[in-house]
C-alpha cells in the first residue's frame, strides 16, 4: 500500500520532504534542477524589478535599526516589505497555477497529477502562515 504524502507533518519520527515527491512542470522544470526552462520574459522582468525594490527596502530597514530610529516607524516599513514579497509570491503562485500545475494534472499521469495536488497542498500551508 502506499504511503500518503501528510503536507509537511511528522509521520512517526521523520518529516516527510515535499522535494521527494515529483511533480511534471508544465513550465519545463527540470525534475532534478528543479530550475525552469520556459519562463516569461514579462513576469521574470516583473518580478525581478519587484524583487530589486524589496531589496532597496530591506537596506532601509538596516540603515533605520543601525540609526536607532522609532521602532513604530521600523515596524511599519517591516509590515511593507512583508507585502511586497506576497505580492512576489502571488504571481509565481499564479504563473504555477496557470501552468505548471495545470499542464501536470490535465496531461500527467494519475501519480503525478496527485504528486501535484500534495504539492499545491504543500505551498498553501507553507503561504498561509
Amino acid at each position: 500500500m502506499a504511503a500518503k504524502r501528510s503536507r509537511g507533518k511528522k509521520r512517526g519520527s521523520r518529516k516527510l520532504n515535499p522535494r521527494s515527491f515529483s511533480a511534471s512542470c508544465g513550465c519545463g522544470a527540470q525534475a532534478a534542477a528543479r530550475k525552469a526552462v520556459a519562463v516569461d520574459p514579462d513576469i521574470k522582468r516583473a518580478n525581478l524589478h519587484r524583487l530589486r525594490r524589496i531589496e532597496g527596502q530591506v537596506r532601509g530597514l538596516q540603515k533605520m535599526v543601525a540609526g536607532e530610529r522609532y521602532c513604530a516607524d521600523i515596524l511599519v516599513q517591516v509590515a511593507s516589505v512583508e507585502q511586497a514579497l506576497r505580492s512576489v509570491s502571488r504571481e509565481l503562485m499564479r504563473n504555477h497555477l496557470q501552468h505548471c500545475a495545470t499542464a501536470a494534472i490535465r496531461k500527467g499521469t494519475r501519480a503525478e497529477a496527485e504528486a501535484m495536488y500534495a504539492e499545491l497542498l504543500d505551498l498553501m500551508d507553507r503561504h498561509a502562515r
